[in-house]
Protein backbone atom coordinates (compact mmCIF):
# COMPACT_ATOMS: atom_id res chain seq x y z
CA UNK A 1 0.00 0.00 0.00
CA UNK A 2 0.98 3.73 -0.27
CA UNK A 3 2.45 5.49 2.28
CA UNK A 4 -0.74 7.92 3.94
CA UNK A 5 0.85 11.51 4.08
CA UNK A 6 0.20 14.54 6.51
CA UNK A 7 -0.39 17.62 5.45
CA UNK A 8 0.08 20.83 7.46
CA UNK A 9 -0.83 24.29 6.27
CA UNK A 10 1.82 26.96 7.49
CA UNK A 11 -0.16 30.33 7.93
CA UNK A 12 1.64 33.21 6.60
CA UNK A 13 0.62 36.08 6.41
CA UNK A 14 -1.12 36.95 2.77
CA UNK A 15 1.06 34.11 1.46
CA UNK A 16 4.51 32.74 1.77
CA UNK A 17 6.14 34.68 -1.40
CA UNK A 18 7.10 37.75 0.11
CA UNK A 19 4.99 40.00 -2.64
CA UNK A 20 2.41 37.35 -2.50
CA UNK A 21 0.39 40.01 0.10
CA UNK A 22 0.23 42.56 -3.71
CA UNK A 23 -1.50 39.42 -5.99
CA UNK A 24 -5.27 39.97 -6.60
CA UNK A 25 -5.25 36.13 -5.29
CA UNK A 26 -4.50 37.71 -1.49
CA UNK A 27 -7.12 38.40 1.05
CA UNK A 28 -7.94 42.39 1.84
CA UNK A 29 -8.90 41.58 5.03
CA UNK A 30 -6.39 43.15 7.98
CA UNK A 31 -3.84 40.56 9.65
CA UNK A 32 -5.04 41.01 12.98
CA UNK A 33 -8.98 40.06 11.39
CA UNK A 34 -9.38 36.10 13.17
CA UNK A 35 -12.02 36.02 10.31
CA UNK A 36 -9.38 35.70 7.99
CA UNK A 37 -7.57 33.18 9.76
CA UNK A 38 -10.35 31.25 10.76
CA UNK A 39 -11.72 30.93 7.30
CA UNK A 40 -8.22 29.22 6.18
CA UNK A 41 -8.15 26.71 8.94
CA UNK A 42 -11.45 26.31 8.47
CA UNK A 43 -10.86 25.33 4.56
CA UNK A 44 -7.67 23.41 5.97
CA UNK A 45 -10.16 21.10 7.86
CA UNK A 46 -12.43 20.55 5.04
CA UNK A 47 -9.44 19.18 3.01
CA UNK A 48 -8.28 16.92 5.42
CA UNK A 49 -5.52 18.72 6.68
CA UNK A 50 -3.84 17.02 9.67
CA UNK A 51 -2.73 20.77 11.49
CA UNK A 52 -2.18 24.37 10.54
CA UNK A 53 0.36 26.18 11.69
CA UNK A 54 1.72 29.57 13.05
CA UNK A 55 5.13 30.75 13.19
CA UNK A 56 6.26 34.30 15.11
CA UNK A 57 9.22 36.34 15.44
CA UNK A 58 9.74 38.66 18.27
CA UNK A 59 10.36 41.69 16.66
CA UNK A 60 8.56 43.88 13.23
CA UNK A 61 11.39 43.06 10.47
CA UNK A 62 12.99 45.52 8.38
CA UNK A 63 11.59 44.85 6.02
CA UNK A 64 7.77 45.69 6.86
CA UNK A 65 7.48 48.71 4.82
CA UNK A 66 7.22 46.57 1.64
CA UNK A 67 5.64 42.95 3.71
CA UNK A 68 2.12 42.52 4.94
CA UNK A 69 3.39 42.12 8.36
CA UNK A 70 1.78 42.50 12.01
CA UNK A 71 0.08 39.48 12.38
CA UNK A 72 -1.71 38.21 15.39
CA UNK A 73 0.10 36.58 18.48
CA UNK A 74 -0.43 32.55 17.54
CA UNK A 75 -1.10 31.48 21.01
CA UNK A 76 -3.71 33.75 21.51
CA UNK A 77 -5.04 33.08 17.84
CA UNK A 78 -5.26 29.63 17.88
CA UNK A 79 -7.60 29.99 21.47
CA UNK A 80 -9.65 31.32 18.93
CA UNK A 81 -9.60 29.14 16.02
CA UNK A 82 -9.95 26.01 18.30
CA UNK A 83 -13.64 27.39 18.65
CA UNK A 84 -14.04 27.28 14.89
CA UNK A 85 -13.04 24.10 14.24
CA UNK A 86 -13.71 20.55 15.59
CA UNK A 87 -10.94 18.36 14.14
CA UNK A 88 -7.68 20.07 12.84
CA UNK A 89 -4.58 20.37 14.81
CA UNK A 90 -3.81 23.35 15.52
CA UNK A 91 0.41 24.41 16.33
CA UNK A 92 1.66 27.73 17.36
CA UNK A 93 5.60 29.03 18.04
CA UNK A 94 6.20 29.89 21.33
CA UNK A 95 10.29 30.45 22.35
CA UNK A 96 12.44 29.05 24.96
CA UNK A 97 14.35 32.15 25.13
CA UNK A 98 11.92 34.78 25.73
CA UNK A 99 9.34 32.66 27.64
CA UNK A 100 9.00 31.34 31.25
CA UNK A 101 8.56 27.82 31.54
CA UNK A 102 5.67 28.27 34.00
CA UNK A 103 3.63 30.28 31.40
CA UNK A 104 4.38 28.44 28.40
CA UNK A 105 3.53 25.16 30.04
CA UNK A 106 0.19 26.65 31.48
CA UNK A 107 -0.84 28.01 27.91
CA UNK A 108 -0.50 24.99 26.08
CA UNK A 109 -1.89 23.15 28.75
CA UNK A 110 -4.74 25.77 28.92
CA UNK A 111 -4.99 25.21 24.64
CA UNK A 112 -5.24 21.37 24.23
CA UNK A 113 -8.31 21.24 26.60
CA UNK A 114 -10.24 24.16 25.04
CA UNK A 115 -9.51 22.02 21.93
CA UNK A 116 -10.28 18.56 23.12
CA UNK A 117 -6.48 17.62 22.15
CA UNK A 118 -5.46 19.36 19.12
CA UNK A 119 -2.18 21.76 20.00
CA UNK A 120 1.33 21.60 19.06
CA UNK A 121 3.89 23.24 20.41
CA UNK A 122 6.76 24.62 17.28
CA UNK A 123 10.28 24.72 19.87
CA UNK A 124 11.98 28.11 18.90
CA UNK A 125 14.97 29.35 20.29
CA UNK A 126 14.79 32.59 18.12
CA UNK A 127 18.11 33.29 15.76
CA UNK A 128 16.21 36.66 15.22
CA UNK A 129 18.62 39.72 16.51
CA UNK A 130 16.42 42.29 17.49
CA UNK A 131 14.51 40.03 19.38
CA UNK A 132 16.65 40.12 22.17
CA UNK A 133 16.42 44.16 22.44
CA UNK A 134 12.53 43.83 23.10
CA UNK A 135 13.02 41.42 26.53
CA UNK A 136 16.01 43.40 28.13
CA UNK A 137 18.82 42.02 26.57
CA UNK A 138 21.70 43.95 24.71
CA UNK A 139 21.79 40.81 22.45
CA UNK A 140 20.15 37.75 21.79
CA UNK A 141 22.25 34.76 23.64
CA UNK A 142 24.11 32.56 21.14
CA UNK A 143 23.61 29.81 19.28
CA UNK A 144 25.37 26.95 21.40
CA UNK A 145 23.50 28.52 24.81
CA UNK A 146 20.33 29.13 23.33
CA UNK A 147 19.80 25.28 22.72
CA UNK A 148 21.37 24.37 26.02
CA UNK A 149 18.30 26.38 27.60
CA UNK A 150 15.96 25.12 25.50
CA UNK A 151 17.18 21.16 25.89
CA UNK A 152 16.69 22.42 29.94
CA UNK A 153 13.44 24.67 29.26
CA UNK A 154 11.65 21.32 27.48
CA UNK A 155 12.59 19.56 30.54
CA UNK A 156 11.11 21.44 32.22
CA UNK A 157 7.57 22.11 30.52
CA UNK A 158 7.19 18.23 30.17
CA UNK A 159 8.01 17.52 33.61
CA UNK A 160 5.07 20.44 34.63
CA UNK A 161 2.54 19.04 32.01
CA UNK A 162 3.35 15.59 34.23
CA UNK A 163 2.91 16.74 37.53
CA UNK A 164 -1.03 15.69 37.45
CA UNK A 165 -1.85 11.97 37.05
CA UNK A 166 -4.66 11.38 34.98
CA UNK A 167 -6.89 10.61 37.40
CA UNK A 168 -6.28 13.69 39.64
CA UNK A 169 -9.80 15.22 39.93
CA UNK A 170 -12.32 13.25 42.20
CA UNK A 171 -15.15 16.08 42.01
CA UNK A 172 -17.07 14.42 43.89
CA UNK A 173 -19.98 16.78 45.83
CA UNK A 174 -21.36 14.01 47.98
CA UNK A 175 -18.41 13.88 49.70
CA UNK A 176 -16.92 17.34 49.36
CA UNK A 177 -13.24 16.04 47.71
CA UNK A 178 -12.24 17.38 44.63
CA UNK A 179 -8.94 16.79 43.95
CA UNK A 180 -6.75 14.02 44.93
CA UNK A 181 -3.81 15.76 46.13
CA UNK A 182 -1.30 12.47 46.57
CA UNK A 183 -1.69 12.51 42.47
CA UNK A 184 -0.65 16.13 42.26
CA UNK A 185 3.35 16.50 42.80
CA UNK A 186 6.00 19.23 42.76
CA UNK A 187 8.96 19.16 40.61
CA UNK A 188 11.43 20.74 42.12
CA UNK A 189 13.63 21.19 39.29
CA UNK A 190 16.90 22.87 40.04
CA UNK A 191 18.97 22.95 37.00
CA UNK A 192 21.59 24.72 35.09
CA UNK A 193 19.52 27.67 33.87
CA UNK A 194 15.85 27.25 35.57
CA UNK A 195 14.40 26.49 39.18
CA UNK A 196 10.66 25.59 39.11
CA UNK A 197 8.80 24.23 42.20
CA UNK A 198 5.69 23.42 40.42
CA UNK A 199 2.92 21.55 40.49
CA UNK A 200 1.39 22.83 37.50
CA UNK A 201 -2.08 24.98 38.68
CA UNK A 202 -4.69 23.26 36.13
CA UNK A 203 -4.71 19.09 35.25
CA UNK A 204 -2.99 17.34 32.56
CA UNK A 205 -3.58 18.01 28.98
CA UNK A 206 -5.66 15.58 26.68
CA UNK A 207 -2.99 14.35 24.70
CA UNK A 208 -0.54 14.03 27.83
CA UNK A 209 1.38 16.54 26.36
CA UNK A 210 1.19 18.94 23.33
CA UNK A 211 2.51 17.28 20.10
CA UNK A 212 6.27 18.56 20.00
CA UNK A 213 7.61 20.55 16.73
CA UNK A 214 10.85 21.44 16.16
CA UNK A 215 12.66 23.21 13.20
CA UNK A 216 16.07 23.76 13.62
CA UNK A 217 17.83 22.02 11.18
CA UNK A 218 21.69 22.81 12.20
CA UNK A 219 23.98 19.77 13.76
CA UNK A 220 22.40 21.37 17.28
CA UNK A 221 19.01 21.18 16.23
CA UNK A 222 18.92 18.14 14.80
CA UNK A 223 20.09 16.40 18.00
CA UNK A 224 17.89 18.28 20.17
CA UNK A 225 15.09 17.25 17.82
CA UNK A 226 16.08 13.29 17.70
CA UNK A 227 15.73 13.80 21.96
CA UNK A 228 12.49 15.50 21.63
CA UNK A 229 10.74 16.32 18.44
CA UNK A 230 7.81 14.28 17.28
CA UNK A 231 7.58 16.26 14.12
CA UNK A 232 10.24 18.16 12.32
CA UNK A 233 9.29 21.32 9.93
CA UNK A 234 12.41 21.23 7.80
CA UNK A 235 13.37 23.13 4.94
CA UNK A 236 15.57 21.69 1.14
CA UNK A 237 15.91 23.28 -1.83
CA UNK A 238 16.54 19.28 -3.22
CA UNK A 239 15.08 15.93 -3.05
CA UNK A 240 18.37 14.60 -2.38
CA UNK A 241 18.69 16.57 0.39
CA UNK A 242 15.33 16.17 1.91
CA UNK A 243 16.18 12.54 2.19
CA UNK A 244 19.52 12.85 3.32
CA UNK A 245 17.89 15.06 6.10
CA UNK A 246 15.22 12.09 6.72
CA UNK A 247 17.85 9.34 7.19
CA UNK A 248 19.62 11.11 9.54
CA UNK A 249 16.60 12.20 11.91
CA UNK A 250 15.52 9.14 11.70
CA UNK A 251 18.69 7.45 13.00
CA UNK A 252 19.04 9.86 15.24
CA UNK A 253 15.68 9.25 17.27
CA UNK A 254 16.38 5.67 17.08
CA UNK A 255 20.08 6.24 19.04
CA UNK A 256 18.10 8.58 21.12
CA UNK A 257 15.88 5.22 22.45
CA UNK A 258 13.00 6.16 20.12
CA UNK A 259 11.63 4.48 17.47
CA UNK A 260 11.89 6.17 13.39
CA UNK A 261 7.87 6.31 13.71
CA UNK A 262 8.04 8.71 17.13
CA UNK A 263 8.95 11.67 14.30
CA UNK A 264 7.06 12.49 11.66
CA UNK A 265 9.11 14.84 9.02
CA UNK A 266 7.38 17.69 7.17
CA UNK A 267 9.52 19.76 4.81
CA UNK A 268 8.28 22.73 3.38
CA UNK A 269 6.75 23.13 0.17
CA UNK A 270 5.64 26.14 -1.59
CA UNK A 271 3.65 25.22 -4.92
CA UNK A 272 2.65 27.56 -7.24
CA UNK A 273 -0.85 25.70 -8.89
CA UNK A 274 -1.87 26.58 -11.91
CA UNK A 275 -4.42 24.41 -14.54
CA UNK A 276 -1.15 23.83 -16.49
CA UNK A 277 2.50 24.19 -15.51
CA UNK A 278 2.45 27.24 -17.93
CA UNK A 279 -0.01 28.99 -16.26
CA UNK A 280 1.77 28.22 -13.05
CA UNK A 281 5.07 29.33 -14.53
CA UNK A 282 3.50 32.25 -15.38
CA UNK A 283 1.79 33.05 -11.70
CA UNK A 284 5.34 32.20 -9.99
CA UNK A 285 6.98 35.14 -12.71
CA UNK A 286 4.73 37.20 -11.83
CA UNK A 287 5.31 37.28 -7.98
CA UNK A 288 9.07 37.37 -8.78
CA UNK A 289 8.54 40.86 -10.43
CA UNK A 290 6.89 42.39 -7.79
CA UNK A 291 9.57 42.00 -5.16
CA UNK A 292 11.30 44.18 -3.69
CA UNK A 293 15.30 44.70 -3.83
CA UNK A 294 16.07 45.89 -0.64
CA UNK A 295 13.38 43.52 1.44
CA UNK A 296 15.14 40.54 -0.19
CA UNK A 297 18.29 41.83 0.98
CA UNK A 298 17.51 42.46 4.70
CA UNK A 299 16.02 39.40 4.65
CA UNK A 300 19.12 37.55 3.43
CA UNK A 301 20.83 39.57 5.87
CA UNK A 302 18.86 38.61 8.90
CA UNK A 303 19.29 34.51 7.57
CA UNK A 304 23.22 35.59 8.33
CA UNK A 305 23.16 37.51 11.67
CA UNK A 306 23.59 41.11 10.27
CA UNK A 307 25.76 40.27 7.95
CA UNK A 308 25.88 43.06 4.77
CA UNK A 309 25.33 41.58 1.50
CA UNK A 310 24.97 45.41 -0.08
CA UNK A 311 27.95 46.04 -1.23
CA UNK A 312 27.89 43.12 -3.75
CA UNK A 313 26.88 43.42 -7.35
CA UNK A 314 22.92 42.50 -7.94
CA UNK A 315 24.12 40.76 -11.78
CA UNK A 316 27.37 38.57 -11.08
CA UNK A 317 27.57 35.27 -10.31
CA UNK A 318 27.89 34.08 -6.25
CA UNK A 319 30.63 32.42 -4.61
CA UNK A 320 30.57 30.47 -1.61
CA UNK A 321 33.14 33.08 -0.64
CA UNK A 322 30.31 36.02 -0.37
CA UNK A 323 29.19 34.87 2.25
CA UNK A 324 29.88 34.04 6.19
CA UNK A 325 30.61 30.47 7.50
CA UNK A 326 27.56 29.14 7.98
CA UNK A 327 28.73 27.56 11.57
CA UNK A 328 29.88 30.81 12.70
CA UNK A 329 26.40 32.34 11.75
CA UNK A 330 24.34 32.95 15.67
CA UNK A 331 21.10 33.24 13.61
CA UNK A 332 19.73 30.71 11.89
CA UNK A 333 22.74 28.28 11.35
CA UNK A 334 20.55 25.82 9.01
CA UNK A 335 18.63 27.75 6.83
CA UNK A 336 21.80 30.11 6.62
CA UNK A 337 23.81 26.61 4.90
CA UNK A 338 20.74 25.57 3.02
CA UNK A 339 21.49 29.16 1.04
CA UNK A 340 25.02 29.03 1.14
CA UNK A 341 24.76 25.23 -0.76
CA UNK A 342 23.18 26.50 -3.17
CA UNK A 343 25.08 29.20 -4.12
CA UNK A 344 27.93 26.66 -4.41
CA UNK A 345 25.91 24.31 -6.39
CA UNK A 346 24.34 26.83 -9.12
CA UNK A 347 26.67 30.01 -8.44
CA UNK A 348 23.24 32.11 -9.23
CA UNK A 349 23.54 36.42 -9.43
CA UNK A 350 23.08 37.67 -5.95
CA UNK A 351 19.45 39.51 -7.84
CA UNK A 352 18.59 35.63 -8.76
CA UNK A 353 19.25 34.61 -5.14
CA UNK A 354 16.76 37.11 -4.15
CA UNK A 355 13.90 35.76 -6.65
CA UNK A 356 14.86 32.42 -5.45
CA UNK A 357 14.41 32.88 -1.89
CA UNK A 358 11.62 35.11 -2.08
CA UNK A 359 9.27 32.37 -2.49
CA UNK A 360 9.65 30.80 0.45
CA UNK A 361 12.79 31.76 2.20
CA UNK A 362 14.90 28.72 1.44
CA UNK A 363 12.18 25.95 0.93
CA UNK A 364 11.20 23.78 -2.11
CA UNK A 365 9.34 25.70 -4.85
CA UNK A 366 7.75 24.11 -7.33
CA UNK A 367 5.34 25.35 -10.35
CA UNK A 368 3.21 23.45 -11.86
CA UNK A 369 -0.87 21.92 -12.74
CA UNK A 370 -2.48 19.85 -9.57
CA UNK A 371 -0.82 16.76 -11.37
CA UNK A 372 2.40 17.74 -11.45
CA UNK A 373 2.49 18.82 -7.77
CA UNK A 374 0.60 15.55 -6.63
CA UNK A 375 3.50 13.54 -8.02
CA UNK A 376 6.14 15.73 -6.70
CA UNK A 377 4.47 14.85 -3.21
CA UNK A 378 4.21 11.11 -4.01
CA UNK A 379 7.62 11.15 -5.50
CA UNK A 380 8.95 12.55 -2.56
CA UNK A 381 7.01 10.12 0.00
CA UNK A 382 8.18 6.86 -1.61
CA UNK A 383 12.06 8.21 -1.75
CA UNK A 384 11.48 8.46 1.81
CA UNK A 385 12.41 11.74 2.09
CA UNK A 386 9.23 13.00 3.78
CA UNK A 387 6.29 11.89 5.85
CA UNK A 388 4.36 14.63 4.18
CA UNK A 389 4.58 18.48 3.49
CA UNK A 390 3.73 21.79 5.56
CA UNK A 391 2.41 23.20 2.48
CA UNK A 392 3.40 27.00 2.09
CA UNK A 393 0.82 28.49 -0.31
CA UNK A 394 2.71 31.68 -2.19
CA UNK A 395 -0.66 33.15 -2.52
CA UNK A 396 -3.52 33.22 0.61
CA UNK A 397 -5.91 31.88 -0.06
CA UNK A 398 -5.92 31.55 -3.52
CA UNK A 399 -3.76 28.87 -4.08
CA UNK A 400 -4.93 26.77 -0.78
CA UNK A 401 -8.57 26.97 -2.16
CA UNK A 402 -7.07 25.12 -5.27
CA UNK A 403 -4.50 23.19 -3.75
CA UNK A 404 -7.87 21.29 -1.85
CA UNK A 405 -10.09 21.80 -4.22
CA UNK A 406 -7.93 19.74 -7.29
CA UNK A 407 -4.54 18.67 -5.29
CA UNK A 408 -6.14 16.47 -2.67
CA UNK A 409 -8.65 14.73 -4.76
CA UNK A 410 -5.38 13.30 -6.93
CA UNK A 411 -3.92 12.11 -3.41
CA UNK A 412 -7.15 10.35 -2.40
CA UNK A 413 -7.55 9.02 -5.47
CA UNK A 414 -4.05 7.53 -5.22
CA UNK A 415 -4.62 6.31 -1.66
CA UNK A 416 -2.18 8.69 -0.83
CA UNK A 417 -4.27 10.91 1.77
CA UNK A 418 -7.74 10.71 4.04
CA UNK A 419 -10.70 11.18 2.64
CA UNK A 420 -12.19 11.38 6.36
CA UNK A 421 -11.35 12.13 9.75
CA UNK A 422 -10.12 8.75 11.75
CA UNK A 423 -9.23 10.78 14.97
CA UNK A 424 -9.84 13.25 17.26
CA UNK A 425 -6.57 15.16 18.35
CA UNK A 426 -3.43 15.97 16.68
CA UNK A 427 -1.34 13.12 17.67
CA UNK A 428 -3.90 10.89 16.52
CA UNK A 429 -3.93 12.33 12.92
CA UNK A 430 0.41 12.03 12.86
CA UNK A 431 -0.06 8.36 14.22
CA UNK A 432 1.81 9.16 17.68
CA UNK A 433 0.87 7.44 20.64
CA UNK A 434 0.19 9.31 24.14
CA UNK A 435 3.17 9.73 26.22
CA UNK A 436 2.94 7.57 29.82
CA UNK A 437 2.99 9.85 32.31
CA UNK A 438 6.35 8.65 34.45
CA UNK A 439 5.56 10.09 37.61
CA UNK A 440 2.21 8.17 38.28
CA UNK A 441 2.47 4.94 36.43
CA UNK A 442 -0.94 3.34 37.95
Amino acid sequence: MPRPIHLNLFIHGRGHHEAGWRHPGATRKALTDITYFADLAKRAEAGRFDSIFFADALELGDGARYVASGALEPITALAALARETTRIGLIATASTTYTEPFNLARQFASLDHISGGRIGWNIVTSWVAGAGPNFGYERAPEHAERYARADEYVGVVKALWDSWADDAIIDDPQTGRFLERERVRRIDWKGSFYRVAGPLNLPRPPQGRPVLVQAGSSATGKAFAARHAEAVFTAHLSKASAADFYAELKQGAIAAGRRADDIVILPGLSAAIGSTDAQAHTLLEELNALTDIQVGLSRLSNRFGGYDFSALPLDQPLSRDDFPDPSTVQAAQSRAAVITDLVARERPTLRGLLRQLAGARGHFTVAGSPERIAEVIEDWIESRAADGFNLMPPVLPAQLDIFVDHVVPILQKRGLFRREYEADTLRGHYGLGRPANPYFQN
